[in-house]
């Protein structure tokens, strides 16, 4: 049997994109939330993961990278889409373990969001 862990965050950043006929088109920011799922067995200690071991690894390597910052410097083209995939791939080459990513979504909105999953 696996069990999956999910641990959710949030963080801050701008962006704009050129090509959208709306507002978007113009700088603007988001609170985005991300939430990070990984699947395991449960181990002997009664437990997959630890929530302090994926809040480290996701404020680490994503939080650290992405808050605060102008998306464009660092995603061509910064859609919830875009933000979403270079996430994966950024935890995705990680170790986690006996743990493997399996889902990461992200709201752009409160009521906006995109879904990945293994």
């Amino acid at each position: 049997m696996r069990t999956r862990v999910s641990r959710s965050f949030t963080f801050d950043a701008a962006h704009d994109l050129p090509w959208h006929p709306g507002k978007c088109r113009n700088l603007h920011g988001h609170t985005y939330r991300l939430e990070v799922s990984v699947e395991g067995p449960v181990g002997p200690n009664g437990i997959v993961i630890d929530f302090a071991d994926v809040d480290e690894i996701v404020r680490r390597e994503i939080l650290a990278r992405l808050d605060h910052t102008y998306l464009n410097d660092l995603i061509d083209n910064p859609t919830a889409e875009h933000i979403a995939a270079d996430i994966w791939k950024w935890l995705e080459r990680l170790e986690w373990g006996p743990v493997r990513l399996v889902r990461l979504a992200l709201w752009e909105t409160p009521d906006s969001s995109v879904e990945l999953w293994a």
